[in-house]
Formats: structure tokens, sequence, C-alpha cells
């Protein structure tokens, strides 16, 4: 355990020796023992895998294209152990049976879903097997273990490792921006679990399959049911998030997910069918009969409606059978309208080199990093990748969840059990501290011509400075200070901070409940903010020990926990920095419509750029946005590229943008917007509302230069 974290346990029992508070003393040095040695068996574990390759593996005749041989890795702070530890480590995500995933083929064909090439196709790094990952799934791939069953789930490697490729060499970027189709994974997961389900030689083989593994099930009966309910189970998922704005490569709305996940499992009976009875089409009608209705939720509970009882919902609003609704898709979107929100402003994975040594995290400077707070943010990612829920109303009495979450006064509560792993996530949170920013290899990109990054650096200070910080990358005490500058003067695409602050739904057991802000305290509504219901909910699981532990085990590893989020942790709480519009008592979330600058070590391995990822490289970056009246002949951001390669381009630094078949991102509808952030071509003004000139060409190569330095 850390010399801090130990001191201050340790100057605790002390202090309760010094005043003779002798059986509190007694049980603090107890536990201080029990956390060393929890501690130290969790350290010597995490470098039990030492593969010298992290498990990276070459790829031939690729996707897109693409061949590279084995990855090879740069000086970011981490060895072999450190970063397969990383990769492999589970957080609670139990996306599907783990059985099932690795017995699974694809639709189309008997390849396994799996299959090295189908992963890199979604553009997911394939691994070969090593110690913490016996099967060879790909990075962030892991096996979670909740309740006694396995499952396959998401790392935090999954959406936050990337990789470089020049010239057939890759570079993997530990914390760098996966270049990932989440949602076109997982449309393919519903095709594969829907063809296994409906064509009888598929089904024969994967039940064949799942059960030589000889782990989780017994007869094929119980593989054949799975099949069925996690087909529906991701269908649904899939309908709810549905989104006109199509992400491709790179790309995730994942507050807009994180945020659906959160509305479905506050929800009780009542609420849904009040919701389902208000539903519209397109000419004013409603699109469901009271009786309707009834027979839909027949036999559901009237508390909170968990994941197989939601399944069921959405397969009888679709069914046509006698008496149900037979809702077309279209009409099952407008549904989700009234219930959800539409996930329509996705955004670049954020790299997390620093990410510890910030004082506010997220595009939109949501998350303050003092005291618990990564520790909330963490448990809020994992709900987004899948996390579950088995959230239940409980009768009256004390507990810490309740409390905290406001509900100390409601008649019954909700009650937050979860595969969520808080002890990972600290310790995952506390890994992250020793990563470091990529340099960039001179040796395999070419060198950096010194004297152009010298007046690119004077351009720095002039430029960028004001609102990205130079900070010693491998300081030990550096702070990274979030820059916040309001969507109205920034100018790029504000679906995001706007989505984040505007989008509400139905509060379930939090109507009623007096909930925190930065401004005082406010009272939910029936129909409140998501970002409010989603600060309660994660309060909730924070102080929710881990569900399938015995109860001494349990209560250790939550203490453990807490004690190194609240000691291990430098950040304080502080007001936020930057251009930004106040919150305030009529408007308590004013402050998030905003996007964060911040430091930009790395940054040359991070495109593609701009927060919703709508500018393919540096160079263009540094372009103007091409408006009405700008003549032909100049040079303008691309308003279409293609997305998906990982070939590097070191010129103008970020990835190749044409020549093969990936998606095609097209700038133009909300979501997708490429303006804004133009300070190198004069028409964004700085933070003191001066607008410099444009630079020249060559001001901008020396800039661009400079940038391949940090």
């Amino acid at each position: 355990m850390p010399f801090p974290v130990l001191f201050k346990l340790g100057l605790m029992a002390l202090l309760a020796v010094r005043y003779r508070l002798k059986f509190i003393a007694l049980i603090g040095c107890i536990i201080l023992a029990l956390l060393a040695v929890t501690f130290a068996a969790g350290k010597i574990y995490q470098h039990l895998d030492r593969d010298p390759d992290r498990g990276a593996i070459g790829i031939e005749d690729g996707a897109l294209g693409e061949s590279y041989s084995t990855p090879i890795y740069l000086d970011q702070g981490w060895e072999p152990a450190d970063t397969l530890w990383y990769y492999n480590t589970t957080q609670g995500s139990a996306l599907l049976p783990y059985d099932l995933f690795i017995a699974l083929e694809q639709a189309d064909s008997d390849t396994l879903f799996r299959d090295d090439h189908n992963m890199d196709r979604y553009r997911y790094l394939p691994q070969k097997p090593t110690f913490f990952n016996p099967d060879g799934l790909p990075v962030g791939f892991a096996r979670e273990n909740y309740k006694g069953k396995d499952y396959m789930g998401f790392t935090c490697a999954a959406c936050h490792t990337g990789q470089i490729n020049y010239k057939g060499k890759a570079i993997r970027i530990d914390g760098g921006p996966a270049m990932a189709d989440m949602t076109g994974f997982l449309a393919g997961l519903e095709k594969a679990l829907v063809a296994a389900r409906d064509e009888a030689p598929k089904q024969e083989r994967v039940v064949e399959r799942a059960l030589a593994l000889d782990n989780d099930y017994r007869t094929p009966r119980e593989v054949i049911d799975d099949l069925d309910r996690w087909a529906e189970q991701i269908r649904t998922y899939n309908t709810v998030n549905h989104s006109h704005v199509d992400y491709g490569y790179a790309r995730l709305d994942a507050f807009g997910r994180i945020y659906n996940r959160v509305l479905q499992h506050v929800l009780n009976r009542d609420q849904l069918a009040k919701l389902l009875l208000r539903a519209t089409g397109p000419t004013g009608d409603l699109l469901l009969t009271r009786a309707e209705v009834e027979q839909v939720l027949e036999g559901v509970d009237p508390t909170l409606i968990d994941d197989e009882a939601f399944n069921r919902i959405v397969t009888r609003l679709q069914s046509s059978e006698s008496g149900l609704p037979g809702l077309s898709q279209r009409d099952m979107l407008r549904l989700r309208n009234q219930i959800f929100n539409e996930p329509n402003a996705p955004v670049s994975y954020p790299f997390l080199w620093d990410i510890t040594h910030s004082d506010y995290v997220q595009w939109n400077g949501l998350a303050n990093n003092a005291e618990l707070g990564p520790l909330g943010r963490n448990v809020g990612e994992v709900i987004g990748v899948f996390a579950k829920l088995d959230w239940e109303v409980k009768e009256p009495g004390f507990s810490l969840s309740g409390y905290l979450t406001g509900q100390k006064n409601k008649r019954e509560r909700i009650a937050f059990e979860s595969s969520i792993d808080l002890v990972n996530l600290q310790r995952l949170e506390a890994h992250l501290g020793h990563l470091e920013s990529p340099q960039w290899p001179e040796e395999i990109l070419g060198a950096i011509d010194r004297e152009r990054a010298a007046r690119g650096q004077r351009l720095y200070a002039r430029y960028c400075q004001s609102c990205h910080q130079v900070v010693q990358p491998d300081a030990w005490d550096r702070l990274v200070v979030a820059k916040m500058t309001d969507i109205e003067q920034l100018g790029t695409d504000p679906a995001a901070a706007r989505n984040g602050v505007e989008y509400k739904g139905q509060a379930g057991n939090f109507k009623n409940t007096y909930q925190k802000t930065a401004v005082g305290p406010l009272v939910l509504e029936e129909t409140a903010p998501v970002v409010q219901i989603l600060t309660s909910v994660t309060k909730g699981a924070v102080s929710t020990p881990d569900a399938d532990k015995n109860p001494l085990r349990r209560g250790l590893d939550w203490l453990y926990t807490l004690g190194l989020s609240l000691f291990e942790n430098d950040i304080e709480y502080s007001v936020k920095a930057g251009n930004y519009r106040p919150d305030t008592t009529a408007r308590p979330y004013d402050s998030l419509l905003a996007y964060k600058g911040r430091s930009l070590n790395g940054i040359w391995a991070t495109a593609p750029y701009l927060h919703n990822g709508s500018v393919p490289t540096l160079y263009d970056l540094l372009l103007p946005k091409k408006r009405e009246g700008d003549p032909e002949e100049g040079e303008y951001r691309p308003d279409h590229f293609q997305v998906g390669s990982r070939e590097f381009d070191p010129i103008k630094v970020g990835f190749k943008t044409e020549g093969y078949e990936g998606f095609r991102f097209t700038s133009g509808r909300r979501g997708d917007g490429n303006g804004g952030h133009e300070y190198a071509a004069g028409r964004t003004p700085q933070p003191n509302g001066e607008v410099l000139p444009a630079l020249s060409a060559e001001q901008r190569m020396d800039l661009l230069e400079y940038l391949k330095t940090l």
C-alpha cells in the first residue's frame, strides 16, 4: 500500500490509543493489517503476466487492406506486466455469458465471431493467449465472474488503447483512443446470436462448443435458452440506442447510452405505463391503447424493471400476436423517444494519460476529480459498458446508499446491488497514475526538425497555451488544469454539451428527493435532468459494497477502496478555470455547456481531432472550415473523409483519409459539425477576446512540428 495511505491509517490508530480508545485502536490495527495484506497480494497478482510482447500479434490481410508485424510499445512508464494487467482487469462489465461468446459463430459463416480478423474488422486489437487472457481475446475483452457465472465484458482498454501503423510497423499506444466501432460490433453480435438461435445447424455447433467448455452449461437447453435471452437483450439495447447519426470508427456517444441505461433501471411499472400511454404517432394518434399497455406489462413486477422484464416488454411491443400492438421499427423509435433520449452526439474516445493528474475530466468537464470523484466517474462508465444492475426496491430502514442518494425519507428505497467491481476500479485509477504520454518515435516516424519546432513553440505560446498548458509529462506532481470554453465562444459542434445538460427523463424513486448541485440543493421533479439522476445513481453504487463476496471480504474491500480513493488522491476541489457560463439556481448545469482544453502531451497519437472526431489530422485542425463566401482556391478542413485506417501520416499528423473503404465521415449534421476552434485560421477569439491573424502555410508547419514534441 502506498506509504501516505499507510501513514494516515496508522496515525488514526495511534490517535485512538492516545485517547485510550483501545477497542477502536485494536479494530483499526486489524483493519490496517488486513488492508495492507490485501494490497500486497493485489500487487503480486498484477505482475503475474509478463509476456514480453504484451500479448500483441501482427495481422496479415487485415481489414481495410492493412497488414502489420507484431506491434511494438513506446516507453510510457509501464512494464509488460502493467500493460497486460490493464488490458485484462475486469471492472464489472457483463455483456454476454463467457462460454456463449467463446462458442458463437459469425452470422454468415461457421467462423467464430471472436476470430482475430473479425475483431480486426471492428478495429479491436487482436491478442495471443497469455496468463490473464488464456483464450486470446482482443485488447479490452475480459472474463468477469458475477454470482457464480462467467461473462465476457469490456475493460477500460477496449476503448482506450490505440495503435499506429507505418510502413508495415505497428505501435501500440497504451491509454490512447481506440479506433473501435462498438455500434458495428454490437449490431454484428446481435445478428450472430439471432442466427445461432434460429438456424438449426449453426445452433448445434454453438451448443456443442459451449458444452465442451465444461464450465457454466450442463445441458443443450441451457445454451439454447441463453441464445434466445441474450439475442433479445442485445437487440433491445440496440433498439433503445439507435441513432440517426452514424458513429463509425473511433467514436461513441457514451454519455447518451449511459443516460439510457440509468433511465431504464430507475423506472417502475406504473411510471412506464404512463409513458407508454403518452406515446404518439406521426399524426398525433396514440400508439398504444390502455388494453395493449396492460397486456404488454402483464406479469411485470410493480417495482423496478430488470433487463429480462424489459426485454419481454420490448418483444411484446413488436409482436403481432392477439391483443399485442405489433409496432414497426419506426414506431418503436417514437416510443423510445418518449422514454429515453436519442444518443446522437458521438465523441472521440479520450486519451487517458494524465487523467489522474487532472482537476476536471470528460469533454464537458462534468466530473470533478477530487476525493471520490474518480470512483464515481468510473462507476458511471461501467454502467455504460453493460454492468449487471440488480437494483431492487427495499423496505424502509437505514442504508448508506439510501442516505447518500437522498432517499432517506422515501417510503421505499432503491438498493444498488450490481456487478460493478469497486476494488478494481480504484486499482485501475491508481495504475493510470503511472502512465505517461507517448513520445514521437523519430526512428520510425522521422526526425523532428528542431529549428522549425522552436519557431512553432513561440507560435504555440501565443495561439494555444492560454487553453492548453504545457506540462512535463513525467513530473510526479504535475497538475493538469482543464480550461473550459463556452460552446458559443468555441464554435465547435454543441450537440454533446447540450445533450448532457438538456436531456431529461423519469426520476423514478428519486422524485421529490433533495439532490446537491454546485449552487445548492435541488428537488427532483417527476421529469428531471438525467445528469442529476446519473449523479445520484453513481453515489448509490459507490456506497454499495460488492454484492457477490462474503460479508467480511465485502466490508474490508469496500473500506480499502474508499480509503485509497480518499487518501491517495491528491486532487482537491477547485473552481473551474476558463470562460464559461456560471451555474445559477435557475440553471444549475450551465457550466457544462462548454468544452475542455487540456495539456496536449501525446496529441500526435490521438487522431481524429476535436471532441467529435470531425477533423482527421492536426494539419487540418489548423485550417478554417469552408463557409459560404470563402474563396474556392483556399485550404479548408475536409467535409468528407474516410475513417478506420490505422496507417499514419507523419506529415499532416493523423491517419490515412482516402484510398480505402472505411467509414465515410460527412460533416454537416448536428453532432458531426467540424467548425469552431479556428484560432490558427484567425477566426476564433482568444480567451481575452483578441482574434489573432491567420497563420501562413509556413507557420502552420512550424506549429505542427512543435506539436510532435509534446
